[in-house]
This record gives structure tokens, C-alpha cells and sequence, in this order.
């Protein structure tokens, strides 16, 4: 046939006449593309909407009855529901029933998803495709490539010689190699199972081979929850040997699942867990149970609770419940064989040393707080003789507290309730029972407090600020001691003195307080700096604290009192509610705070407490001495102060300590510093304490310690800590290790050693995380050595 005749079964329409066209031929290639649009996610096809309207760019558009083809050609440009095609040609053969689009072929989905290939060659039912030179780029920045790719059976794709990582391309030196990659033979993506299977595979970090596996699967990167095995962990100590943790996790629906895990360790056997999660609307609940049956209990020293156990388990559980916006209801809970289990073998979420376990029910609005729980400490440690046994039944606990909205003659009333029921069936006592210190009564003992305080502020036009206060409290008490417990109240003595029991099964006690505090800010300008200096006074007014010259009256709440600046107008300076202050009492002090142009900040507090009337609180009996050494014992206290200082580049400072009233000794210190320096981080603190003898502490106790933390590359840091006793010159506890993390990779190492009953107990870890495959790592316990 001659040119002219081929001319007559080809036509050619230019790009300024496509538009124009609506013949069959350009509606069949628009079909026909549409299809291969659909077919763009090599993993899974899609419904695409039949009423779609699609737009089609080309230079030219060539029908060739000859060959029965229609094609796009140069600069093809299709968009369709969402899609988004580019391409050098794009061709329709009606009788094959396939499309074939290439020449630097781009394909943009509708989320985001990016396709990159040579060429794309798929049938119009979607159930078979060809690709030559396969990349592709998903939203969650997830990447294959492939040699070539095919598709059968509508939902099995193949890439061959293909390679997968989660880590972007260096856009300074796009041909390197990713920092991790799976190179495979084959790679197989299931898109009706959602599996993506790696045959003949080995990975590689940094362009090398470091592991070979022959055949591995994953979920698919669009699937966030399948049925499977997880990333193994491995575990090691002197006493449970090494081993190796698989846990297989179970997809059950979207709203609960399980985890079942075994753990095989040399010396111990095996060590089952099982975790169940539920998450509700409104909340979510776990469940977890774990067991072993010990096979070498030998491996700890005799003296060691887990060496006298074989079958051990526990059962775990917590939750949280949004009742309404407002109102939450929860609980953590832990029942277990013996008192270590859990942290002996490192339960998630139930190893620690002290583990609350608590059901609450607590409500928040505004300034109005509800909080009603009931609790009891596990202390979690290897000695025989532990201290569970005087551990409290906290049942309940509840604290209320509600501030108006509206001022109430013309202040701020603040109302707040407290009540607090303990059951403890073995008593603690200071150390060998050294008759010092009773920190918990044996028996049951229950308190109900009721306070109210007013408040409201005038100023006047000198600028000086005069705060009226007023405060109410009641107290209902309640006491049923064993009667060891009454015996050593009788017994009590305060160093050597004979003190004064008043045992009684109820007390009721009030306190009403008259207070005034006066503030007076002072402003200083210069043309490069401002500071304020604030002269602050208070005064209450309050009889004296009933039952404060007899004991009985159990402490549980209040032990712990630290006089520092920070405490120093505070109206009553007990940390609980179990003691209440009593007598007339003043608070002198001064403030300062400065800004300065160059950046720096500084500010200040120093002060002292006077006991003008009645009898002094803190100098009173207390089965815990909570007041001895508190440098309010005396009616006139010791000096409290504060300093600190923050500078732009990061530098921060402060000092705090308390000084002798008399001697101006030093009584107690606090000093804190932290710099960032560029890629340095630096923090250090010392802390000072002189010698509490009547609190079981004879000798002074004085100690630094120290962190750091150096990136000294863009992903690598360094980091270390150190805690140092200066009064034994011992080192207590340090720790170092390093640290690699970007987006696709993680790597920390850590070693840590802290001294404990004379031994070194050595723990060192690691753990890898690659995005989209999982994290392991390594542990290992004690390794003790003199």
C-alpha cells in the first residue's frame, strides 16, 4: 500500500483542536485511561466514580487503524478524580484491551502517593500490569524501587530486584545509599491480605550487608494495625541468664487486641505474658497476666526474696473513663505472687520500685477540684524483710476544694475539705526500732478537715499593697491503735525527755487565723535596666495548736517539712494537713526581680520567720520530729534566701539555702546551674543537708551530681550523669551512652552502674528503632561485683 493510501488510515489532531474533538476515538481513549488511571496504586485497585469528568492535554492525539491504536502524544497531561498523570505518550490498543503509558512516566493518586517508571503497561480490567524501572514514594515517606514490576490476579503485585526503605534520599547526593534499605529479590505486595513479603532479602545499613534473611513479611505501610509477630527483644542478667522475648500481636478489631509474648531465658525457663487493650468512646482499659516457673531459684543469694520463689505471676490492670468532660473515672492496679515479680522480670508498665496501685474518681471545672481515690503502695524490692507489711490501706482519700466564681465581699473565698482513712496492720519505726520515730501506727486512724480562707487586696496610692486575711479550720479525728502501738506512744521519748500521751479513740480540734500581709513594689529604671524591689510583711494571728503538748494524735501526711524561701510566706509552713500551725507568727523578707537590655534576668528572696506568741508549732512533740531542725524551732528563725539568674544564651543559675540564726552556718543548700552552650547541654546541682540526728541522720549529708549532653553531629549525641556522695567520697551512681536518631532511625546505648549495700549493680541497653518495621533492644540487670 502507498504512503498516500497509509495516509488515509492514520489521522493527526493538534493540540488546538483536541478540545474540540468529540468523536468515539477520543472517547475511547479517555476510557481507556481512565482505567489505567485506576490501575496508578500498583498494590490495590479502585472504584473509581463512573461520572467523573476527565481532562486530557496532549500535543498530539493519533488514531492508527492500522495498528487499532489511539494515542496521546507529547506532554501528556491527564488529571481524572483526583489523579494526576504525566507522560511522554499514552496509548490505547483496542485490541490487546491495554494501555501503555511512557516516556518518564509520573502518576500523582489522589492522597498523595507518587508513582515514577520508564513505562506502565496494564490491561483495562486492572487484573494484569507491567512496569519497567518502578519507583514509588507514599505519603507516610515510605519508598520502593524495582527493576520491573508486574500485577496478576488483580491484587498481587510484584517487584522484582526491587529494594524498600523508610529513610528519604539525601537531596545533596541523591545517588547514596539510604541509611537502612531491604534489597530483595523479589518483594511481593498482597494488597487483598495487606502484606508486603520479602523473599531473598538482606539489609543494609549505610550501602552495607549486615544481616541476610531468606524470607520475612510485614504489614503494608497503609495498614497501622495487622495480626503478627513483632520485632524479638533480647534481655540479659547474672540471675535469669539471656534471653529472647517474641511477642505475636493479634488485630482482633479496631477497637481491642492482644499481645501474647514468650520469653526463654538460659538459667530461668520460660516466662509467659499476655496483655488485652480496649479503648472505649470514652476511655480505654488494659489487662495484663505473666508467669514463670523458676528453674533455678539458686541464682539468687539466699537473703534474696526471688531465690525462696518458684511459681510466680502477676495480674495487672489499669484504666481511665471520661464520664463527661468533667468528670474521669480510673484505676492501676497489681496482684502478684510475691512482692518483686514484676520487677524482677521488667513487666511493662508494672516495674516499677514503688507501684501505687489506686482506683480514683476525680472531677475538674474551673477552680473547683474533686478527687476521691483510694490507693496502696507496693514497694517492690528483693529483701526478705521489706516494708509492704506498713505500707497504709489508704481507703479513701479525698480532697475537695471550690473557689466562688464571684467575690465574696469584694475578695477571694477559697473552700477546701480533706479526709483521709488509713488501715495499717504492721507498724514502721525508725530503724531497729530505735523508739526516735513512729512514721506509721499500727492500727486503723481517720481524719476530716474543713478550712475556708478570705482574702482581698487594697492598694494605695503611695502604691503599697495591704492583703486582709481570714481563715477557719476544723478538724474531726479519729484513732484505733493496736495496742503495741499505744505502748510505744507511752514509751516515747524526745532525745532522752519523757514526753506526754494522750491516747483517745476521737479528737476534735479548730483554728481560726487573722492575717495581714502588706507589699510594697518599688520600681528602679535606668536607660538599661529595671528593677523592682518589694519589702513584704506578714502577720497572723491564731491561739495556740490544740493537743500541742501530747502525743497520740497520728502524722502521716505532715513528716516532711523543708523551710526554705519558698516556704517562707506560706501561712502554714507543715506540708500536710496531720499538724496545724498555732501562735502568733510574722514573716519579714524582701523581693527583687531586674531585667537588664543585654537579656539577663535576675531575681531574689531573703527573709526570716518570727514566733511572736503563744507556743511554737514547730518546737512541740511529734512522733516524727516534724519540726526538729527545721529552723523554726526557735522564736526567732533562720535565715532563708534565694538568688537566681537566666541569660539569653542559656546560661541559668540559683542559689538557695538556710543560715544559722545566730552563727549565720550554713544549715542547708541548694545550688543549681545549667548552660546550653551551641550543641552542649549542661546541668549540675548540689545539694547540702546538715546532720538531723533525731530524723535517724547523724552525720551531714552533702552531694553533686551532673548531667551533660553533647549532638556533636546533626543525628549523634552523647550524653553521661554522675552522682557523687562528697561526705563519703563515694561515687553513687553514673551512667553514660550515645544516642543516633532522623526520621527514619534510631539507635541509643546505655550504660549505667549505681552502688548499692556496698556492690556495684551494673545495668547496660540499647535499642534500635526502624520506621515502619518496629524497635528492639536489650537489657541487662544486676551484675554485681565489690
Amino acid at each position: 500500500m502507498g504512503d498516500a493510501a497509509k495516509g488515509k488510515r492514520k489521522g493527526v489532531c493538534s493540540r488546538r483542536r483536541l478540545r474540540a474533538r468529540t468523536g468515539a476515538a477520543l472517547v475511547a481513549l479517555i476510557a481507556a485511561t481512565s482505567v489505567a488511571l485506576a490501575q496508578v496504586d500498583p498494590l490495590v485497585g479502585r472504584d473509581l466514580p463512573q461520572d467523573a469528568q476527565m481532562l486530557l492535554s496532549a500535543d498530539t492525539l493519533v488514531y492508527d487503524n492500522d495498528r487499532n491504536t489511539i494515542s496521546a502524544v507529547g506532554g501528556v497531561q491527564i488529571e481524572y478524580a483526583g489523579y494526576r498523570l504525566v507522560a511522554q505518550r499514552v496509548t490505547y490498543d483496542r485490541g490487546t484491551s491495554r494501555v501503555i503509558a511512557s516516556g518518564k512516566v509520573e502518576i500523582v493518586e489522589e492522597d498523595g502517593n507518587r508513582i515514577y517508571a520508564d513505562q506502565i503497561d496494564v490491561t483495562d480490567t486492572l487484573s494484569d500490569g507491567f512496569a519497567r524501572a518502578l519507583r514509588v514514594e507514599t505519603v507516610d515517606k515510605t519508598y520502593f524501587a524495582a527493576e520491573t514490576a508486574e500485577r496478576a490476579a488483580g491484587r498481587l503485585t510484584t517487584f522484582n530486584k526491587a529494594a524498600y526503605t523508610a529513610c528519604a534520599p539525601c537531596e545533596e547526593k541523591p545517588d547514596r545509599p539510604p541509611l537502612w534499605q531491604i534489597k530483595a529479590q523479589k518483594i511481593i505486595w498482597d494488597g487483598q491480605a495487606k502484606t508486603v513479603r520479602f523473599e531473598r532479602s538482606r539489609f543494609e545499613f549505610f550501602g552495607l550487608p549486615i544481616a541476610y534473611l531468606p524470607y520475612f513479611e510485614i504489614a503494608d505501610p497503609t495498614v497501622k494495625r495487622k495480626s503478627g509477630f513483632l520485632i524479638p527483644s533480647f534481655k540479659s542478667s547474672s540471675e535469669l541468664g539471656y534471653g529472647v522475648k517474641v511477642p505475636y500481636y493479634f488485630a482482633l478489631s479496631p477497637t481491642y487486641d492482644l499481645t501474647v509474648s514468650v520469653t526463654g531465658y538460659t538459667k530461668q525457663g520460660f516466662l509467659g505474658e499476655a496483655e488485652w487493650r480496649q479503648r472505649f468512646n470514652n476511655g480505654y482499659y488494659n489487662l495484663k497476666v505473666a508467669g514463670i516457673r523458676q528453674q533455678s531459684p539458686e541464682e539468687w543469694k539466699s537473703n534474696e526474696l526471688d531465690s525462696q520463689q518458684t511459681d510466680r505471676g502477676m495480674i495487672g490492670s489499669s484504666g481511665r473513663f471520661d464520664i463527661n468532660p468533667r468528670w474521669a473515672f480510673g484505676w492501676d492496679v497489681l496482684v502478684q505472687s510475691d512482692k518483686n515479680f514484676s520487677r524482677t522480670y521488667d513487666i511493662e508498665g508494672f516495674s516499677d520500685q514503688v507501684f501505687r496501685s489506686q482506683v480514683y474518681l476525680t472531677g475538674l471545672e474551673d477552680r473547683n477540684f474533686f478527687d476521691l481515690r483510694a490507693y496502696r503502695f507496693t514497694v517492690q524490692e528483693s529483701s526478705l524483710n521489706g516494708r509492704n507489711d506498713k505500707q497504709p490501706d489508704v481507703l479513701p482519700s479525698f480532697d475537695y476544694s471550690f473557689t466562688p466564681d464571684r467575690p465574696v465581699a469584694g475578695g477571694e473565698l477559697s473552700i477546701d475539705v480533706n479526709i483521709q482513712a488509713l488501715r495499717r496492720d504492721e507498724g514502721m519505726y525508725s530503724p531497729n526500732n530505735n523508739p526516735t520515730k513512729l512514721q506509721g501506727l499500727e492500727g486503723d486512724s481517720a481524719r476530716l478537715t474543713a478550712e475556708a480562707e478570705w482574702k482581698r487586696s487594697f492598694v494605695t496610692s503611695a502604691g503599697l499593697v495591704l492583703t486582709p486575711i481570714l481563715h477557719a479550720r476544723g478538724d474531726g479525728i479519729y484513732s484505733d491503735l493496736s495496742a503495741d502501738a499505744q505502748k510505744r506512744i507511752m514509751d516515747f521519748t524526745i532525745d532522752g525527755q519523757a514526753t506526754n500521751a494522750d491516747i483517745r479513740s476521737s479528737y476534735y480540734r479548730a483554728m481560726v487565723t487573722a492575717g495581714l500581709e502588706a507589699r510594697w513594689p518599688i520600681l528602679f529604671s535606668t536607660s538599661s535596666a529595671s528593677h523592682v524591689l518589694e519589702p513584704m510583711a506578714q502577720i497572723f494571728v491564731r491561739p495556740n495548736e490544740p493537743y500541742h503538748d501530747t502525743l497520740g494524735i497520728p502524722n502521716e501526711d505532715a513528716q516532711s517539712l523543708v523551710f526554705d524561701a519558698s516556704t517562707l510566706f506560706e501561712r502554714d509552713k507543715f506540708s500536710g494537713y496531720d499538724r496545724m500551725e498555732g501562735g502568733t507568727r510574722a514573716n519579714l523578707g524582701i523581693r527583687y526581680s531586674g531585667s537588664f537590655a543585654n537579656g539577663w534576668t535576675a531575681h531574689g528572696l531573703f527573709g526570716q520567720s518570727y514566733h511572736l506568741g503563744g507556743v511554737n508549732s514547730y518546737a512541740s512533740p511529734d512522733l516524727v520530729n516534724a519540726g526538729a531542725y527545721s529552723g523554726l524551732e526557735s522564736d526567732v528563725s533562720d535565715f532563708v534566701g534565694l538568688v537566681g539568674l537566666t541569660a539569653p544564651n542559656g546560661f541559668s543559675a540559683s542559689l538557695a539555702g538556710r543560715f544559722d540564726q545566730e552563727t549565720f552556718d550554713l544549715r542547708r543548700a541548694d545550688v543549681r546551674a545549667g548552660a546550653t552552650i551551641g550543641p552542649l547541654n549542661l546541668n549540675a546541682q548540689y545539694a547540702f543537708i546538715a546532720s538531723q540526728p533525731l530524723y535517724g541522720f547523724d552525720e551531714d549529708r552533702r552531694e553533686i551530681s551532673g548531667q551533660a549532653s553533647l549532638r556533636f553531629h546533626e543525628n549523634w549525641r552523647a550524653f553521661a550523669s554522675g552522682t557523687y556522695n562528697l561526705e563519703e567520697s563515694t561515687l553513687v551512681k553514673n551512667a553514660f551512652g550515645f544516642a543516633y536518631d532522623d526520621e527514619c532511625f534510631i539507635y541509643t546505648m546505655t550504660f549505667t552502674r549505681k552502688r548499692k549495700d556496698g556492690e556495684w549493680e551494673t545495668t547496660y541497653g540499647f535499642n534500635i528503632a526502624l520506621r515502619t518495621l518496629g524497635e528492639f533492644g536489650s537489657s541487662s540487670g544486676a551484675f554485681s561485683s565489690q
